[in-house]
């Protein structure tokens, strides 16, 4: 883990302040996933690819293989033979991971018939539970459906992390763990939101399917 780490702040110097928050923030999502949670995303426009795609590298293979185990394999096999050996032999391991922004026809229903500010918060009031974990991203800290969404978390015992600029806007205060980017522009600080989601799936698939580093 601290290999990875490093290597972050070796590459990304500028952020090197935020070390030991990116180091909680790791320790947060192996909690929850640890005792069966689920890491929830979401975002707007930018940050909304970034809350996919952190879903993405944390549902499949990242780096490492992530291969079913050979009593599994064989229980596909042993149930639907050739079928069975051939699905078992492609399937993954995956993490529990949810973006938020992945529900097209709910999120425009919603956001027609009740109110686009809630569209996050009523998903993750509907599908979240106690000891989940929600990474918000908002480069402004200010982005209302992102805030809400923090609050309906916060309510519900859902630990709480932020991925903004540097001001933190309103939201920064109110999260378990922020990390504020050293930018004020929000292209700057979505090129560091990047390596350090990425840090933190290749932290987390490390200690589940490498070699706990």
């Amino acid at each position: 883990m601290d290999i990875l780490l490093n290597d972050l702040i070796r590459r990304y110097p500028a952020i090197a302040d935020l070390k030991e928050n990116v180091r909680t923030t790791y320790e947060v999502i192996l909690e929850s996933l640890k005792n069966g949670g689920t890491v929830f995303t979401c975002g707007n426009g930018g940050s909304a690819s970034d809350s996919e795609h952190i879903a993405g590298e944390l549902l499949k293979g990242f780096i490492l293989k992530r291969e079913v185990k050979d009593e599994l394999k064989k229980q596909f096999s042993d149930k639907f033979g050739e079928d069975g050996y051939r699905l078992a032999n492609k399937l993954q391991y995956g993490l529990r991971a949810i973006s938020l922004t992945s529900h097209p026809a709910f999120i425009t229903a919603f956001a027609n018939d009740v109110d686009a500010d809630l569209i996050f918060a009523q998903q993750l009031f509907g599908l979240g539970r106690k000891g989940d974990v929600l990474i918000a991203i908002s480069t402004s800290g200010n982005s209302a459906n992102v805030y809400n969404c923090i609050l309906t978390a916060s309510v519900m015992g859902i630990k709480t992390i932020l991925l903004t600029g540097k001001s933190g806007g309103r939201c920064a205060g109110l999260v378990d763990v922020p990390l504020k980017m050293p930018e004020t522009e929000a292209y700057k600080i979505q090129e560091y939101h990047l390596p350090i989601y990425h840090t933190l799936c290749l932290m987390i698939e490390d200690y589940f399917y490498g070699k706990r580093s």
